[in-house]
């Protein structure tokens, strides 16, 4: 799902941005022959997601570094395990300790985050999605990691679905128009999603053939209604409002995915540490 070269490139650019013109501290501190190992630890239950990403921080820095993983993205790691070992030149590992904790921080975060909205979910038939709502040139890594705690995709930028909002609906006048509209117009491989507030826009979305209906900031009565008159003939998504409390809930009304971006904006980072 993360191709090597984006990772690398990005982590280039990552590593650009926080050495600047040369780490002062490190390079006027370190000699050539100065060697450090340790550990990275975590101090958190969670699951680990970033181990190629990690890895590619010091491969770029030195090949000299070397990092073994004990664990694999996907995995749950305990407060106190030891999640890898790394040794190498000091100037390298010191160096890179802050980018790779970055990333390996984050993106642990949300997978351990989508984990808990999923296993919320229990045994009803939903999925927990991601959304749009994602930190601006850091999407395939915060997409990949939702993907590791257990989660699915939603769309992944605005070429993948047609999806027709509130503000569509006002731009085009009714459902039917903005769907009829974007039929005429799109390739056939691509669904049409309709957001819908009311009982009576997804009736309507029903009628005019919409591929995925939206029950947006609906009340529980209003989800279930919807979901029985829908009956199989479009996906059913249930975003807003959606958080640990409520997912449970929500999954029990009939939903096939619930969307929500809390699994990402509001996922804490994991606190993992790189202890020399």
């Amino acid at each position: 799902m993360l191709s090597s070269f984006y990772i690398e490139d990005h982590v280039r650019r990552a590593l650009e941005e926080d050495i600047g013109f040369g780490d002062i501290t490190t390079e006027n501190l370190a000699e050539e022959t100065d060697m450090l190992s340790g550990a990275l630890n975590t101090r958190n239950d969670g699951i680990l997601c970033g181990v190629e990403v990690f890895k590619t921080v010091f491969k770029i820095l030195s090949p000299e570094v070397k990092v073994n993983f004990h664990f694999k993205d996907g995995d749950e790691i305990k407060k106190g395990d030891k999640i890898a070992d790394i040794s190498g030149p000091a100037k390298y590992v010191l160096m890179g300790e802050r980018v790779s904790l970055n990333y390996i921080q984050r993106m642990s975060g949300i997978a351990t985050e989508t984990r808990k909205y999923q296993d919320a979910i229990g045994d009803y038939k939903a999925n927990i999605v991601d959304t749009r709502k994602t930190t601006p040139n850091f999407r395939p890594f915060e997409k990949y990691s939702v993907f590791v705690g257990g989660g699915h995709m939603h769309r992944f930028n605005l070429s993948d679905c047609a999806m027709i909002k509130d503000n569509h609906i006002r731009l085009a006048g009714t459902i039917t128009k903005a769907v009829t509209k974007l039929r005429d117009k799109i390739s056939f491989t691509h669904k049409i999603e309709v957001e819908c507030d009311t009982f009576e826009q997804v009736k309507e979305a029903v009628e005019v053939g919409a591929d995925i209906i939206m029950l947006d900031n609906m009340d529980t009565d209003t989800m279930k209604k919807a979901c029985e008159y829908i009956n199989h003939r479009a996906i059913v998504e249930a975003s807003g409002n959606v958080n640990l409390s409520t997912v449970n809930a929500i999954a029990a009304c009939g939903v096939d995915i619930i969307s929500s971006s809390a699994i990402v904006a509001k996922a804490p980072t994991l606190d993992l540490a790189l202890d020399i």
